[in-house]
């Protein structure tokens, strides 16, 4: 592996550091306040080429690698959780499964204007009643003639309001279990769609997060991503795309806990000294640097096995596990660094504490990454091939159109 980045890995962390700076960290604060997403910055970063980073120019993408897109999530987070959050689900979830699983058709319909960021992808796995235990979702998709008709519903799906197309799981066969999901793309235009917003959230107060419901809508079988049954495969190969932007994103609060506490370090004085001089703050310092490193490094591996076209569920797995305690850690830190002024919001480390939890909980909670990793080095787990792989970097032109 080569640590170094590239001419253009570094010249799309500058750009899109200085676009962070500019649009996005001055007016978080209010926007945090008043819970308000703002579409603009997706329109914004579709003009820099940024929602479809990682998707092959023949599909209306940037045609970077995956680390690309993990620089571009970890930037993003610097600035807040929830515009990472947007890439991640627009990008990692939806436009990243179609382009492994998706037909020809559907990603001329539908993978193109997402990358070019013209429509806005989501992703609709969680129910109510199913999170981790996907099997036990109550969506249903009941073939009829030429179509399917689909009724149940989502929760915490990130973008809700914004999106224009769906990736909805529902079973088609319920008494199979996880064996009997499928995989639709799901248009907001269709008949019998609502959506939700959740208000009253812990964190990520400025992303646009809520529920789905779906009555009697009819998807076309040519909507049908992959075949009858491979529901599941498709969701958790989705999740190895999502975790990967998660854990990235995780790296950049990690970043951003630190740099706030070493400027705080410096300006606030406790005893006649700075209080970076405090061995115990310098702990604090020092074990957000260690993980700074550790959880960037976890990902870039995981990002170099995607570049080579390796199935990377473990390494994701672990990525994401390490790099959101790390955050969730590196938050807790900051505030305490910050003492009083972290409990306040003219100091953005309340933020980020705040924001750091929900990832320990979703697209897989820390306990489930423990259990994945126990199996793993138990050799109870063992990653098989799946019928399609996300293509290796670079990408090779293989539309017919």
């Amino acid at each position: 592996m080569n640590f170094e980045l590239t001419e253009e890995q570094e010249s799309v962390k500058s750009m899109l550091r200085r676009f962070v700076d500019k649009e996005i960290i001055p007016n978080m604060r209010e926007w945090d306040r008043q819970g308000h997403f703002e579409p603009s910055v997706l329109k914004k970063l579709a003009d820099l080429q940024l929602m479809g980073v990682c998707i092959p120019e023949e599909y209306g993408g940037a045609g970077m690698d995956y680390n690309t897109l993990a620089i571009v999530c970890e930037e993003l987070e610097r600035g807040d959780t929830a515009y990472r959050t947007a890439v991640s689900v627009h990008t990692g979830l939806n436009s990243m499964t179609l382009l492994q699983w998706g037909t020809e058709e559907q990603k001329w319909k539908y993978l193109v204007p997402q990358a070019q960021g013209e429509k806005i992808g989501a992703f609709g796995l969680t129910e109510p009643n199913a999170g981790s235990d996907v099997a036990a979702m109550n969506t249903t998709a009941v073939l009829t003639g030429d179509h399917y008709i689909l009724n149940g519903s989502k929760t915490w799906i990130s973008l809700c309001d914004v999106a224009d197309h769906f990736l909805i799981f529902a079973k088609t066969d319920p008494g199979l279990a996880h064996k009997g999901i499928s995989a639709f793309v799901v248009e907001r235009t269709f008949e019998g769609v609502e959506t939700k917003a959740i208000k009253g959230k812990l964190g990520i107060r400025a992303g646009n997060t809520g529920e789905v419901f779906l009555s009697d809508v009819k998807v076309p079988v040519a909507n049908r991503i992959g075949e009858e049954g491979e529901g599941f495969k498709i969701a958790m190969s989705a999740l190895d795309n999502g975790r990967f932007t998660v854990a990235a994103g995780a790296v950049g609060l990690i970043s951003a806990s630190l740099e706030a506490s070493l400027k705080y370090c410096h300006e606030r004085q406790t005893f006649g000294t700075e209080i970076g001089r405090h061995q115990l703050v310098q702990q604090m310092i020092a074990k957000m640097s260690a993980n700074l490193e550790i959880s960037r490094l976890l990902v870039f591996k995981a990002g170099w096995l995607k570049n080579k076209g390796i199935r990377n569920t473990k390494e994701t797995s672990l990525a994401k596990w390490i790099a959101c305690n790390a955050a969730f850690e590196a938050a807790n830190d900051a505030v305490q660094i910050h003492g009083a002024n972290g409990y306040s919001d003219e100091f953005p480390v309340e933020r980020y504490l705040r924001n750091s939890k929900a990832p320990v909980i979703y697209e897989g909670t820390r306990e489930i990454h423990t259990i994945m990793q126990g199996e793993y080095a138990l050799g109870y787990r063992e990653d098989k091939p799946l019928r399609k792989n996300l293509p290796a970097w670079p990408f090779e032109k293989t539309s017919v159109h």
